[in-house]
């Protein structure tokens, strides 16, 4: 499988990273997770608030695009994870520099979007904000209502590179058939 990028984006604790690992996995394909990118960068940097959290947020999107492009020089297949948004929500349009990256070296996408129930993914968000493992760069660092963050899930909805879609309704991770998701993945048997 060379020459595709796979972009596992969605709602925030809808089981990325996850799905990200098993897939990389199966495939034996190179993988980047924005949340332990971040934390590799800033592992030995003051976080004092929010505010600055989201500046390593935009300096390790950077990152990772610089690691993809080196991989796609190379025409290795690649695995991006990430809470990506669409045009507008951040000063960087996201996912036009993605596309950007792909059309240069002549890269087809193939999408995962994870979303769910924002009442139950939220549940989840705030129980994994208070496990050692969030690390400290990832973690929000106050209290978040389910209006904000049912307002963050929905900023990622218009998020798209074109190129093949799959939607992944991960409400109850024990109804996502995961080795179908692989299955779309994997090149054509010739």
């Amino acid at each position: 499988m060379t020459k595709k990028a796979i972009v596992i984006c969605g709602y925030l604790a809808s089981g990325k990273s996850t799905f990200a690992l098993r897939l990389a996995r199966e495939l034996n394909v190179p993988y980047l997770i924005k949340d332990t990118f971040k934390s590799a960068i800033c592992r030995d940097l003051p976080i004092e608030d929010r505010s600055a959290s989201s500046r390593f947020s935009a300096a390790t999107f950077n990152a990772m695009l610089y690691v993809a492009e080196r991989l796609m020089e190379a025409g290795a297949p690649v695995i991006l994870e990430g809470n990506f948004v669409p045009a507008g929500v951040k000063p960087v349009d996201e996912a036009g520099e993605l596309r950007g990256l792909m059309e240069k070296y002549g890269y087809s996408s193939l999408t995962y979007k994870f979303t769910g129930d924002t009442a139950v993914l939220y549940r989840r968000f705030i129980e994994r904000e208070n496990t050692p493992g969030r690390g400290r760069a990832n973690r929000i660092g106050g209290e978040v209502s389910q209006e904000t963050f049912d307002s963050w899930c929905r900023a990622m909805d218009g998020f798209g590179l074109g190129g093949e879609t799959v939607e992944v309704d991960a409400t109850d991770f024990a109804s996502v058939d995961y080795d179908r998701l692989i299955r779309a993945a994997m090149p054509p048997r010739t």
